[in-house]
């Protein structure tokens, strides 16, 4: 059975076990007909992902923190699976000591890493991803709502998601001449690595299933299928948006 998918070649980048809503995304994609290749920062991390992604070719790896690598990964996406349809950037970091308290914790050294890797990173990739991206193509990043409000103890990375979500509208005005849209997904609080870094991040997630329209957190598979719809056809007339999937948690 074919899905909106089908014969679409998706590069998804961020995924660091299946509980992260980039395996979510790259699964529901997957179930809609798409092929997946996926990129890991370094050999540490490569095997979390091996023990989902069996195929060694599909796994390249790319460290978002280096020109020289990303160019790299592309280059041999390029050689491997020639030109693709679509990229998930699921890449976020800043040091522990930049989530918790007062943002006056927040150092210049955590700042400028938490960006460069948090939002620079998607400019960087679309700079290398342009080169072998079809027309029409896709472009999706993941966000957090605590770029547009003060968060407890989001603090540095919520600055960095701003900046991300700010980045995403400047790609999509000037890459839609080449017929590539470029979107950002605010998902829900859930259960990720990503979130465990966060301190109280046990009562950020019992405040987001609080505030859900229906008592119950958005899934991994909800957020993913939203992915699956932008990346696809059905969603060609869809650019430089913010699309929220947390179960309403946005409209408090």
């Amino acid at each position: 059975m074919s899905g909106i998918l089908t014969g679409k070649k998706i590069l998804v980048m961020g995924v660091a076990n299946n509980r992260s809503i980039a395996w979510g995304c790259a699964q529901a994609m997957e179930k809609q007909g798409a092929e997946i290749i996926y990129t890991y920062q370094n050999e540490r991390l490569k095997k979390f992902i091996s023990k989902l992604v069996t195929d060694e070719n599909r796994l390249i790896e790319c460290d978002v923190s280096s020109d020289e690598s990303i160019e790299q990964a592309f280059n041999t996406i390029e050689s491997h699976f020639g030109k693709i349809d679509g990229i998930v950037h699921a890449i976020a970091f800043a040091k522990k000591e930049e989530l918790g308290g007062s943002i006056l914790n927040s150092t210049r050294e955590g700042f400028s890493q938490a960006l460069d890797v948090s939002a620079y990173s998607f400019l960087a990739v679309a700079k290398a991803g342009v080169k072998i991206l079809n027309n029409p193509a896709s472009l999706v990043t993941l966000t957090y709502m605590g770029s547009e409000r003060a968060l407890p103890n989001y603090n540095t990375m919520g600055i960095a998601k701003a900046a991300l979500e700010s980045s995403m509208r400047y790609l999509a005005r000037d890459l839609g001449a080449d017929g590539i849209r470029v979107n950002a997904i605010s998902a829900g609080a859930m259960r990720t690595l990503a979130v465990s870094g966060i301190k109280g991040h046990a009562d950020l997630l019992k405040i987001s299933k609080s505030e859900t329209v229906d008592g119950v957190n958005v899934t991994q598979e909800e957020v993913g299928n939203t992915c699956a719809f932008l990346m696809s056809d059905l969603a060609s007339g869809v650019t430089g948006d913010v699309i929220f999937v947390d179960k309403g948690v946005h409209l408090r």
